[in-house]
Parts: C-alpha cells; structure tokens; sequence
C-alpha cells in the first residue's frame, strides 16, 4: 500500500475547517492529514490542535499564496502520493480508493482528479474541475462537465475513467516524485490556474493526467476569492497568458501567443460593455504584469521539455468560438 498524504493549505479559514474537516478525517483513514498553515491570523491552527490531535501541522510564517504556499509546506511531508485539497471540500466514502488504484496500475498516470461537484447543487458539476480539465489551441481552459459558466447535471454521462489534460487542484492526486521533479507549482502564478501549468508540463515530459469516474468529491468554490472580484480576473488572465507562453509546442506558438492577446483584449472591451470597467482594468495590469515578467517565463519555457507540436489532448479550436458563435454549450459536443 502506498503512503498518502492528504494536504489542505489553510489561511484563516476557520470555518471551512469546522465545516469540511469531519469528513476528510472520516473518509481518510488510509492516509495521513496534513494541514499547511499559511500564516494565519485567526483561531484556525488551535481549532485544529484542540479537535484534530492526529492532524499534522506545517507552518508556514507569512500568507506565500497557494503556490508557494504548498511548495514550502510539502517539502516538510513525505509520501508515495500527494493530495492537495481545497479546505472547502466534502469528501465521500472510498473517494481515494479509485485515483490511487488506477495511478497504481499504470506507471505512467502521475496525476488524477476525482468527480468534482457542486457542494449547494449536488447534482451539478463544478465549475473548477467538473470531470476534468482540457485547453483549447488558445490555452483558454473549460471541463468536461463545464464550458464557461454552463454547468450541466450529472447524469452520470462520465461515468468512464478518462485521459485529461489537466486536473483540479481542488483535488488533485499527484506522484510525490513527479511535482519535486517539476519543482511544483510555479510560484510566479501565486493563485489560479497554477495547477493546469503543473499539468501541461506533465504533458510534455510524456506523462499522463487522469478523470477516476469512481471517486466524487463536493467543492464550494469560490471561497477564497469570488469570480466577481477584479482580482480573480487579473490572476486568470495574467496567468492564463503565463499558461500559454511557457508550455504552447513550437509549432505556430508566436501566432498563437499574438492571437490570444487579440482575443483579451476582446474580452476587455466586452467587459466594458458590460458596465464592469474594473474587470476591464484588470485585463490590462494582467498584460502588464505578464510583460513585466517576460524573462523570467522565457528562461521556464527554455528550461522546459516543450514538443514540437500540440498534444492530441489538446482541442485543436477555439472554444470561444465553439461557446458564442457556434453555439456549443456541452462537453459532449465538442469535435476533438
């Protein structure tokens, strides 16, 4: 059996741990629980250390965002398997049981995701992660379960262990060898979408990520920081261009990189439109700060195994166009 830690990266959450630590600690039996303290201010840690004796703390002295964050703290925790888990996740009955078993039988799936659904509509997926991620040519992410803002019901339409692209880090599975080989999470991207950049780079050495059908977790979402704040947007769309810069094969990716920033700033207009000029804003300190950092994401696309052409999982169109001209509001409608 392999050693497993699952890890949950805190920052004065209190309540999220009063509410969502009973059943990781009920439905985790076969792993050990670490909790990454990321220099909180409230009563969190005591809670935990006064109700959860068996759950281990790492501390970490300042709030590092959730990249640094977890790298700091992992390099404390050893293991066969980390868990990173959102604080605001309910887990279920036998939710490692699937992800560890079908990583245990093929060498080369170093990373999964459970079934992510929506905790206030159980029937819904979620909208970080659903039942797995994917890019389209232009590095704009979407799930299978989830395109944009439409959720569909799960019906048990993807009910069959599946090869992905990226998995959530709500709840991403991953070989402890792999994230120390690829220095985990890069730091640069502080919060959001910092873990499809940790995937892609899977991808490229080779390796595969993977949907287990057979585990199913429940996300808030949001908890952190809602998708209405300008912050959220200016993390998307900086990192998001980050994404693509660092990791698109090098095939047409100058083209690419032009025709995405074309594309944001489409969106910044349309957020204008809107009447949400501060998410307008936002777009444009993202490309700042993108272009401010041009080195540093020059010298980690050169230290990178970048292929020559895109990878088969990825959609080769844009599913901008497939969502709101083409009309395409299902995974399952998709032409890959």
């Amino acid at each position: 059996m392999p050693s497993i830690a699952v890890v949950i990266l805190n920052w004065n959450g209190q309540l999220l741990l009063e509410k969502f630590l009973p059943s990781v600690t009920s439905y985790s039996k076969e792993s050990s629980i670490y909790i990454i303290d990321n220099g909180s201010t409230d009563e969190s840690i005591s809670f935990v250390s006064t109700n959860y004796p068996e759950i281990t703390i790492v501390k970490n002295e300042q709030n590092l965002g959730f990249c640094e964050g977890y790298n700091k703290g992992l390099e404390h925790i050893s293991a066969d398997y980390y868990i990173l888990l959102n604080s605001d996740v309910e887990v279920t009955p036998n939710w490692l049981k699937g992800p560890i078993e079908l990583m245990e039988t093929n060498d080369n799936i170093v990373a999964c995701q459970p079934k992510i659904k929506a905790y206030n509509n159980k029937k819904a997926f979620e909208y970080a992660g659903a039942a797995g991620g994917y890019l389209d040519k232009y590095g704009f992410p979407f799930c299978k379960g989830r395109l944009f803002d439409v959720l569909e019901e799960d019906n048990g339409q993807y009910e069959t262990n599946a090869q992905i692209l990226w998995a959530s880090g709500a709840a991403l599975f991953i070989r402890t060898d792999i994230y120390k080989q690829l220095n985990g999470l890069d730091s640069s991207f502080f919060a959001h979408m910092e873990e499809i950049d940790l995937c892609w780079r899977i991808n490229n050495i080779g390796k595969e990520v993977w949907y287990c059908a057979a585990s199913e977790v429940y996300h808030v979402g949001g908890a952190t920081l809602d998708k209405s704040n300008p912050k959220k947007t200016f993390y998307n769309f900086r990192n998001g261009l980050a994404l693509l810069y660092k990791n698109h094969p090098k095939k047409g990716y100058i083209n690419t990189v032009f025709i995405r920033l074309v594309l944001d700033g489409i969106a910044g207009i349309y957020f204008l439109l809107q009447g949400n000029p501060l998410h307008t804003l936002a777009v444009l300190k993202a490309h700042f700060s993108f272009y401010s950092r041009w080195n540093y994401y020059r010298k980690q696309r050169n230290k990178s195994n970048i292929p020559e052409t895109a990878l088969p999982i990825i959609y080769n169109q844009s599913i901008v166009k497939a969502y709101f001209i083409d009309g395409i509001k299902r995974f399952s409608e998709l032409i890959f």
